[in-house]
């Protein structure tokens, strides 16, 4: 199971990137071409997801990525529509930095059932949107504010409610091309105050702030708008073996 996977490599250190495909910004007819270049990179998953879907072919995105590679897929929901059978897990998000009772728990009840009745593996996992320096699409769909970036003290604080309440994963994301990244003392300050495994995304641009993020606590970094317009960009992202 993949969450059994990532918490198993977390506890032994491992430092793990994923692409983030996002439906809307990748045409359909260029997903084989893409997923190959996928697979000779050194990302270890691909997420899948969106703020904002335009079209109902999510099942049919999710399956053929699935066919064309060996990497395990996690869905990254941006709404309750977002789901395949097909995918290997769910990151089944919970935004605890807002105070939309929509996104902390009202799509979740819609979906309940055809969730459990399913055979993917979910993966509850606590949403936390930092502040950007622009109005991101997250922020903007979510209809919350973010945790002021200058706050950690705020995002260790609700990460660790978070835990408290069972959720067994966090993803701190600035949101789709956000213009910086989650300061590093954020991070820092969720690692101290957690033991969960850490996603963090937004704004992650080159090799080297992905190993910044890793240096501050990320577990798993995400990387989207980058390879989103440059495809070749996702091969400038490498593992050493001091990460692995």
């Amino acid at each position: 199971m993949i969450d059994v996977e990532i918490k198993e490599r977390v506890k032994a250190g491992d430092k793990m990137w994923a692409i983030l495909i996002d439906p809307d910004k990748l045409p359909f007819e260029d997903i084989t071409d893409f997923v190959l270049m996928v697979n000779k990179s050194s990302c270890d998953f691909i997420l899948i997801g969106g703020s904002l879907i335009n079209h109902g072919l999510f099942n049919d995105y999710v399956q053929k990525i699935k066919a064309l590679t060996s990497k395990k897929v996690i869905i990254f929901p941006g709404n309750n529509l977002q789901l395949s059978n097909h995918a290997d897990g769910l990151l089944f998000l919970s935004l605890i930095s807002g105070r939309n009772p929509d996104l902390l728990i009202g799509q979740h009840v819609k979906v309940a059932h055809h969730v459990n009745e399913s055979n993917i593996c979910v993966m509850p996992c606590g949403y936390l949107l930092i502040e950007s320096n622009k109005l991101t699409s997250a922020v903007y769909m979510s209809e919350s504010l973010p945790i002021p970036m200058d706050k950690p003290d705020i995002a260790a604080a609700t990460a660790l409610a978070g835990t408290l309440l069972g959720l067994q994963f966090l993803y701190l994301d600035t949101g789709s091309g956000a213009d910086g990244n989650v300061q590093t003392n954020i991070v820092k300050a969720v690692k101290e105050a957690t033991e969960i495994p850490l996603f963090v995304g937004g704004g992650i641009c080159n090799q080297q702030q992905l190993e910044k993020a890793w240096e501050s606590g990320a577990d798993i970094v995400v990387v989207g708008t980058s390879i989103e317009k440059h495809y070749s960009k996702m091969f400038e992202f490498k593992k050493d073996v001091a990460w692995s």
